[in-house]
Formats: C-alpha cells, sequence, structure tokens
C-alpha cells in the first residue's frame, strides 16, 4: 500500500512511517521541518531495505502542486501535520491557526477529489476544560475567552473536525479523527513545552524542574508506539469511518508526582521549582486541571489498549535522551 503522512517527519509521523515501512508499504512524507527534522527520519531513511520505498518532500502541505501529486498518488493518507505545543501556540498564533485550518482544508479537498480515506489527528485539546474524568468523544466542548489565545490551539483542530465530518456527511469521503491524548517517547522534543522530555533533560543536567503552575494538575500518556498501532489499527477499520475516536493512556498522574518520579528514576540532584502560569506563558495561557480519556470506543473497534505503562514510557525517553546528549557532548 502507499502511504502518505503528512507532518512524517515529526515526532509521531516519524514512527508512524517506519512502522508502516516495517510491514512492507512504500511510504511518502511531507513535511515543512517547523517542528519536524531529518534527523527523526535518519535512523530509517539511511536502511537499505527502505531505500526504495521511502519519498520525502520538504514542503508545506499549504502548497497546491506537491499535495496534489502526493495525494494523487498514495491510496490513504494520515493528515499528522500541524502546529503543536502550548508555547508554539501561544508565541506564533497566526500562524499556528493558518497551518491547522487552511492545512486540513487542503489535505481534505484533495482527499475528496481523488476520494483517497484519510485519518485526521486532532487532539484532546478540543475537550477545554473540563473536570471530569474520563472524557467521552460525545461531551460537550468548554472554552476559555478569546483574548486567551490558548484556545486559539483547540479552536482551530475543532474546527478541522468539523470541516472533516462536513467532507464525511457531504460527499462521503472516508475520514476518521483521532483525539491524541499526551503521546509520548524517544525522538519527542521538549522545545514546545512538551513536559516530559523538558523534566528528563533538567533532571538529566541536575537542574531545577520547573513545574508550572501549582503541580496539582493530572495527565495521562501514551507510548509512541502505542499510538501508532491505533492509528494504523483505525485506519485499516472501515467501522471507523466517519468516526471520532480518543488515543491515550489510563494512568493519570499529577504532573508534581510526574516531576519527583523522574527524579528519582534518574537519579537527580534536581528540586522541583513551581512557576507560576502567567511568568511561563504569560497573560494569554489557562490550564486544564485534568485530562483522562475513555479508550471505550476504539477499544471496542479495534481491541487497542496502551500496552506500555509509565515507568516503561520514563525509561525509554530517559534512555533516548541520554544517549542523544551523550552524542551531541561528543561532537
Amino acid at each position: 500500500m502507499k502511504i502518505l503522512i503528512t507532518g512524517g517527519a515529526g515526532f509521531i509521523g516519524s514512527h508512524l512511517a517506519e512502522a508502516c515501512l516495517n510491514r512492507g508499504d512504500e511510504v511518502y512524507i511531507i513535511d515543512d521541518l517547523s517542528t519536524g527534522s531529518m534527523e527523526n527520519i535518519h535512523p530509517f531513511s539511511a536502511d537499505d531495505r527502505f531505500s526504495n520505498r521511502l519519498f520525502v518532500a520538504i514542503d508545506t502541505i499549504l502548497n497546491h502542486e506537491p499535495m496534489l501529486e502526493l495525494i494523487g498518488t498514495c491510496d490513504v493518507v494520515y493528515h499528522l501535520a500541524a502546529a503543536v505545543g502550548v508555547r508554539l501556540i501561544l508565541e506564533k498564533p497566526l500562524e499556528s491557526i493558518r497551518t491547522n485550518i487552511q492545512g486540513t482544508e487542503k489535505v481534505l479537498e484533495l482527499c475528496n477529489k481523488f476520494k483517497k480515506k484519510v485519518l485526521v489527528a486532532s487532539t484532546s485539546e478540543v475537550y477545554g476544560k473540563h473536570l471530569h474524568a474520563p472524557l467521552v468523544e460525545t461531551d460537550n466542548i468548554i472554552y476559555g475567552p478569546s483574548s486567551k489565545f490558548r484556545w486559539s490551539y483547540a479552536a482551530s483542530k475543532l474546527m478541522d473536525e468539523f470541516t472533516a465530518l462536513a467532507y464525511y456527511r457531504t460527499h462521503g469521503l472516508k475520514v476518521m479523527i483521532t483525539r491524541l491524548f499526551n503521546t509520548v517517547g524517544p525522538r519527542q522534543t521538549g522545545a514546545y513545552g512538551m513536559v516530559i522530555p523538558r523534566f528528563v533533560s533538567q533532571a538529566l543536567k541536575h537542574e531545577s524542574i520547573t513545574v508550572y503552575g501549582d503541580g496539582t494538575q493530572t495527565r495521562t500518556f501514551t507510548y509512541v508506539k502505542d499510538v501508532v498501532n491505533a492509528l494504523i489499527g483505525l485506519m485499516d477499520q472501515d467501522g471507523a469511518v466517519g468516526g471520532v475516536f480518543n488515543v491515550g493512556g489510563i494512568q493519570e498522574i499529577s504532573i508534581g508526582d510526574l516531576a519527583k518520579k523522574i527524579i528519582e528514576m534518574t537519579g537527580s540532584r534536581s528540586k522541583i521549582e513551581f512557576i507560576p502560569y502567567e511568568k511561563a506563558f504569560g497573560r494569554d495561557f489557562e490550564d486544564m486541571q485534568r485530562r483522562v480519556p475513555s479508550i471505550e470506543k476504539i477499544k471496542k473497534l479495534t481491541g487497542y489498549e496502551p500496552r506500555t505503562g509509565l515507568d516503561e514510557i520514563l525509561e525509554q525517553v530517559i534512555g533516548h535522551i541520554r544517549l542523544s546528549e551523550g552524542k551531541r557532548a561528543e561532537d
């Protein structure tokens, strides 16, 4: 099968590309490298086994001609390209909104033209400010005011969902939507506010672990290979067409306890420093106190369950960052 992955040089996209290559697919990647990296795809792009089955285009999904050719060529599309990370959204709100909304419109327009099945990656952010758990796909949406640009990302991704479902209902386009909950693992960077790689990097350097807010906010974390299995499983199921599916973990932990666990697992001398949200992000930020998914819907359809616990996730990330920082020190 010929697979197109938008954002394929990103954290999740690169793992998805590798998994598809390993199962024998022909993989096409388009990425503008704004948050992705050629380093992410190097582990498999340099593999002679894949040299005639991997094709990489360094370009934006907003460019019509390359997207026309790629979507026309491929059998299915995984649309992962998006502006990601709280810090990036707050620093570049207009660019982020444009990338998310116009980019998804372009992908859906061309998928509809060629009648190609497409999976649109959305986010748990779309749920907004709920305090209950677990979050179910049919829950109402609760956002803060438009003056808080933190919500622009959630609103733009929700608009992506509406547009995708409109194509399904109006044109019968085979589309499915995944709401991803805090995916983590090797190749993820802390540069855009991703909490686990940021904490691990700080701990390995024996720097202060900077926890935003009071640390009582809770999250679940999902290993990237579990997420990739979920995405492939949904794409292979015709019953997923027209649906919205949570993809996430079930092990809830407070951010304060996460920092303590990372200090313990790394043997770090780091101390925890609590930083007010306003100081860390400015006045445009609000946080979600809890974010825990219900995964009953995807489990019923595909059998998906997260197989990797938090301790194993942290071991993988710690090992990867230790190795990466060791290589940089040698250079």
